[in-house]
């Protein structure tokens, strides 16, 4: 079953904030995320859908969600062009 990884992004009063996750439903967990029901630190936030690799494999997504987790930089570039 293909999985996702996907980047989400949030405008607060005086930055932007990221969250990096794994599915194999975006829209599903978009909406998840937006209703309050994602992860905890996405709660009563509205999330905009920022970017999405899709792989083969659960462990490929996790593996790439790893590494995402970790590139400040590339997140930061996604911010920028939101």
């Amino acid at each position: 079953m293909p999985s996702f990884v996907y980047v989400l992004g949030c405008q607060t009063k005086d930055r932007h904030l990221t969250y990096v996750g794994w599915t194999t439903d975006v829209e599903r967990r978009l909406a998840m995320h937006n209703r309050g029901t994602g992860a905890k630190s996405t709660r009563g936030r509205i999330w905009v859908l920022l970017h999405t690799e899709k792989f083969r494999t659960r462990r490929q997504a996790m593996s790439r969600e790893w590494y995402l987790k970790r590139d400040r930089k590339f997140r930061k570039r996604l911010t920028l062009q939101a």
